[in-house]
């Protein structure tokens, strides 16, 4: 697989967000066994960046436990990213904390569920306006000297947060949502980042799930699952987003592709400093996400794809947390 730079950080150009493997997304932790193959998989198919965070639990299913297992005996194979910072709460809602204790007492329990004594890529998931990013800062670079994080990131940050946390220790990479689906705001902060030197990790690079073509309706979706709320998702927005959706699959005809390779080919396009995270938790998807790799568009297809109208409705139903 050809790599991606991340900052000063190498990895496969396209990675595995394991989120749905155990969380929000129907059917999860239903199959940890078929999981973990499809991570041992990913591992042979020359994947390494692999994607959690803390938050992604649901019920007993808890996705970093998940991941620390599968990666027993292969830890030095891969790069490791989770996440901290959004906290649920006992009523079940969630809060925001970039506070240094919580930095430290999340890192903690982090290494502990992944079964390893580092982690490579920790980001800060949702920013805390409460918390000078400069403090929260301050206590990644603390673990980062003490070797228990080897890189640090931020996720949904802004511009201006960016810069500051920048000035503080340097920034490895920011994930944020970017895909035919949703091109802002990953469009406009590529500027900062290129001059800063930081990658960009997409999630969602298939606009969760939608740009695979499977998803016409809202109610194909598990009751369980989070998307049925989701505002792209409902209606008359769904109905207008399958234009983009139509785009892709004629492109994906011309190439005998599958529409998820072409919108995969599209992210990492876009830059060798730009490595997607596509989410799933069967090997045959992951066979075929990791097939866009070897996927070329050709500047004509480039720009029929980069001219289709951006998706209609917000990425979330709430979306107060996102580029603070």
């Amino acid at each position: 697989m050809k790599h991606a730079t991340l900052g000063s950080l190498s990895v496969g150009r396209v990675g595995l967000g394991c989120m749905g493997m155990s969380a929000f997304y129907g059917g999860a932790g239903t199959d940890d066994a078929e999981s973990i193959r499809t991570i041992h998989r990913a591992i042979d198919l020359g994947v390494t960046l692999f994607d959690t965070a803390e938050l992604y639990v649901w019920g007993e299913n808890n996705n970093e436990e998940l991941v620390g297992r599968a990666l027993a005996g292969r830890r030095d194979d891969v790069v490791l990213a989770t996440k901290f910072g959004v906290k649920r709460s006992a009523e079940g809602g969630r809060a925001v904390d970039g506070t240094p204790e919580n930095v430290r007492r999340s890192v903690e329990g982090s290494l502990q569920r992944l079964g390893t004594d580092r982690i490579d890529l920790y980001y800060q998931h949702r920013m805390d306006p409460a918390t000078p990013i400069e403090e929260t800062v301050g206590a990644l670079a603390e673990l980062v000297a003490e070797g228990k994080i080897l890189h640090y990131g931020l996720s949904e940050a802004a511009e201006e947060t960016i810069r500051r946390a920048h000035a503080v220790h340097p920034v490895t990479a920011l994930q944020t949502e970017f895909s035919l689906w949703t091109q802002e705001p990953a469009r406009q902060q590529l500027t900062v980042l290129r001059e800063l030197g930081i990658g960009l990790v997409p999630y969602s690079p298939l606009g969760r799930g939608f740009l695979t073509g499977a998803i016409r309706s809202a109610v194909a979706l598990g009751s369980d699952d989070f998307r049925r709320s989701n505002p792209r998702f409902v209606g008359e927005n769904l109905d207008a987003n399958l234009r983009i959706v139509e785009a892709v699959e004629a492109v994906a005809a011309e190439l005998d592709a599958t529409p998820a390779q072409v919108a995969l080919a599209w992210v990492v396009a876009q830059g060798d400093d730009i490595a997607p995270i596509p989410g799933t938790k069967r090997v045959s998807r992951l066979e075929e996400n990791v097939g866009a790799d070897a996927l070329s568009l050709s500047a004509e297809q480039l720009a029929f794809l980069d001219a289709v109208p951006p998706a209609v409705g917000d990425r979330y139903a709430d979306m107060s947390s996102i580029g603070k």
